[in-house]
């Protein structure tokens, strides 16, 4: 019997158990709990008839397989009622490009959150550009005000939420409104929360992405994306992506799957560390203010709250004025905190960065030098010991 079926259970199943459930087909897979690796790039029609046809579950490997069939169903699951179908790309990176380039053409304009992911703003100033498709920029927190950013040959507009350095938290469904009242698609990066914590195709977004890099595997094993789409743009994302010939290998939509399984219970523990580093980091004099929406003294706070049901292990921090002697040495003191350009793994991690390079639209300037962190599955306690070291050598190199 396949997963999907409840057996008549009168209530939905929630998202936590469907994360368990859904892709699943133990009958189809002689009894076992996990599907197949499926390796395959040819697959064999039975008949001239068949062939000619087209006929058959499958046509070809990068067309997609059991394995890839199981992920996208309980991706599918995740992401809402609002989900007509899920892309599987090689990265989190190819996921962005490949939504862009399926539903943009030459002479369109595209409006990107200022705040966005530093890899989207290079694809959109350089291969876009190219292409001859415009990019401007705006301030994540414009709410309604897009309205005076948008264009006539406005195509699309390109959120995150909330930013992944600088935590600003923009108002998806207020952005969604008007973009859609001008006849744009929207499109969000959806890493931070997952679609477990924030359904954003449930708000208006058009196109949600990922890259599963981070919390679906969860372990930092896998090179991963996901491009989620509602009925309006499901068959130009599935066109672009068969044209464009994106396909994730096998082994990492096995792992993908399989990360898929525990993201509940990782992503909780995730939130509930992170929290607890960030209020703690709050009360540390070398601390100047913690960048998380989900703390009650974040400008973002109230559209966390509104728009989402819980936080990631991600988050940043603005440090006390000190040079980048006194940075790194709190860097190479804490043993816990690897550098690291990633994040959604079991492991904690911490990085500098500075956003004001690659600003537009707005002016980084945060008094002060900034850190990202991932609070990962280690105790919070030796977490805290670790970074009061860090803040020990931080303070001597002053």
């Amino acid at each position: 019997m396949d997963s999907s079926d409840h057996g008549g259970t009168a209530s939905p199943l929630s998202p936590q158990t469907r994360l368990v459930t859904s892709g699943r087909d133990t009958k189809a897979q002689k009894g076992f709990v996990n599907p197949p690796v499926v390796r395959g790039s040819t697959v064999l029609y039975p008949t001239a008839e068949d062939l000619h046809a087209h006929r058959g579950e499958y046509s070809y490997g990068r067309h997609g397989t059991p394995t890839t069939r199981a992920l996208q169903q309980a991706l599918m699951a995740l992401e809402g009622p609002q989900c007509a179908g899920v892309g599987l790309a090689p990265s989190g990176v190819s996921a962005i490009s490949t939504a862009l380039l399926a539903v943009l053409k030459a002479g369109d304009h595209v409006l990107v959150c200022d705040n966005a992911y530093r890899p989207t703003r290079l694809f959109c100033d350089q291969m876009l550009k190219r292409f001859g498709v415009e990019t401007s920029y705006f301030d994540p927190l414009v709410g309604a005000g897009i309205a005076a950013h948008l264009k006539p040959n406005t195509a699309v507009v390109m959120v995150e939420a909330p930013g992944s350095q600088s935590f600003e938290m923009p108002d998806i469904p207020a952005i969604a409104e008007v973009a859609h009242t001008h006849g744009a698609l929207v499109i969000d990066d959806n890493t931070w929360a997952t679609p477990l914590y924030h359904r954003s195709l449930d708000q208006g977004v058009d196109i949600s992405i990922q890259a599963g890099t981070k919390y679906i595997g969860g372990h930092s094993d896998i090179m991963f994306g996901t491009i989620a789409a509602n009925a309006r743009t499901w068959p130009q994302v599935a066109e672009g992506i068969r044209q464009l010939g994106v396909c994730a290998g096998p082994d990492d939509v096995f792992l993908a799957l399989r990360g898929l399984r525990t993201l509940a219970v990782r992503l909780a523990q995730h939130q509930q560390s992170g929290l607890e580093m960030a209020r703690w980091l709050g009360e540390r004099p070398e601390v100047q203010r913690v960048l998380h929406p989900a703390l009650e003294s974040d400008p973002g706070h109230a559209i966390w709250k509104r728009d989402f049901t819980g936080a990631s292990g991600l988050f940043s921090i603005v440090l006390q004025p000190a040079p980048q002697k006194a940075v790194d040495a709190l860097l190479d003191t804490v043993k816990l905190f690897g550098m690291g350009y990633s994040w959604g793994g079991f492991e904690s991690l911490a990085i500098p960065f500075d956003c004001a390079t690659y600003r537009s639209a707005t002016k980084w300037n945060p008094g002060g030098p900034t850190l990202r962190l991932h609070i990962g599955l280690e105790s919070v306690d030796d977490l805290k010991a670790d970074l009061e070291r860090g803040f020990a050598a931080f303070n001597a190199a002053r």
